[in-house]
């Protein structure tokens, strides 16, 4: 990993998270109550640590508990209000017990940020059912319990005072030029971009907004799963010739849930760089048919 890179990564730890300038005022959120899956660690994190800075209560869910809990210990040090309530989102019966405990601790709800997921780089030819079931069923089935449960919840429990029911943000990825080696989650994600867009209009009438934040090559924990060669190609993803920081992310959550999104539903904000419109970003490293001649 470049130094570069190192650095983008380093300001993903929450301290960094916690100290990071932001255009948001401190008491934006005061009163209300945020989910934010997969919270345990990178944009889940970066996501659930900034609306807690911004004055919400905030419940993470993850599939490790530990993770969950070293994220709720600091959030507490630092006089936040955060639950953890460990959960597996591919598990429907999991989904609706964390809303029903959401409701039982705090009866309301305001946002959901969906952000668990996760995939490994592989050629697709190569890919077995299993592993090809794995992530459909992490980034696809798991997201949707997810917004048709936050759904259901605003449905039976309108947020009173008035601004509508509730906000979800789907954090999803750049799938307008595909993404070699992660060909699983590009499919899935596809389809949570479309469930957005098509339930955005759904649920328009219960005063429920639904947008997607697409990420590009992002300095986390989750750049681990991929091989050297593909890291040493990083810098060629997107012409600012960097990784975005969690932080960068969490902000675009907060812009689409807060009131300065008030008036967008079923609009996916791409954060990536400009990758979508140059860079190369081979995960599972460039196959030989595209290196360059000699």
């Amino acid at each position: 990993m470049s130094h570069a890179y190192q650095a983008q990564l380093d300001a993903n730890t929450p301290e960094s998270v916690w100290s990071a300038d932001t255009v948001y005022r401190s008491d934006l959120f005061a009163g209300k109550v945020a989910l934010v899956s997969g919270g345990g660690s990178g944009i889940g994190r970066a996501t659930a640590l900034l609306f807690a800075r911004l004055g919400a209560t905030v419940v993470i869910c993850g599939r490790t508990a530990e993770k969950l809990a070293a994220v709720v210990d600091f959030a507490r040090g630092k006089g936040a209000t955060m639950l953890a309530v460990p959960t597996n989102v591919r598990e429907a019966e999991q989904v609706d017990a964390l809303f029903q405990r959401i409701h039982a601790e705090y009866g309301r709800l305001d946002f959901t940020v969906n952000n668990a997921g996760g995939q490994y780089p592989q050629p697709a030819i190569d890919y077995a059912p299993k592993g090809w079931a794995a992530v459909i069923n992490n980034n696809l089935n798991g997201s949707w319990y997810m917004m048709q449960r936050a759904a259901r919840y605003w449905r039976e429990h309108p947020v009173a005072g008035g601004g509508g029911s509730g906000s979800i943000v789907n954090v999803v990825v750049v799938t307008e030029r595909g993404m070699p080696g992660v060909a699983h989650t590009v499919a899935a994600r596809a389809g949570i971009i479309g469930a957005s867009r098509t339930v955005a209009v759904e649920w328009a009438p219960l005063g429920i907004r639904v947008n997607c934040v697409a990420p590009g090559l992002t300095a986390t924990e989750g750049l681990e799963v991929y091989p050297p060669e593909a890291v040493r190609e990083f810098p060629l993803a997107n012409p600012m010739k960097r990784p975005g920081t969690a932080m960068e992310i969490a902000e675009a959550c907060i812009y689409l849930s807060a009131s300065s999104g008030s008036f967008i539903t079923g609009e996916v904000l791409t954060v990536d760089g400009g990758g979508k419109l140059w860079g190369e970003l081979w995960t599972a490293g460039r196959p030989d048919y595209y290196k360059q001649s000699t």
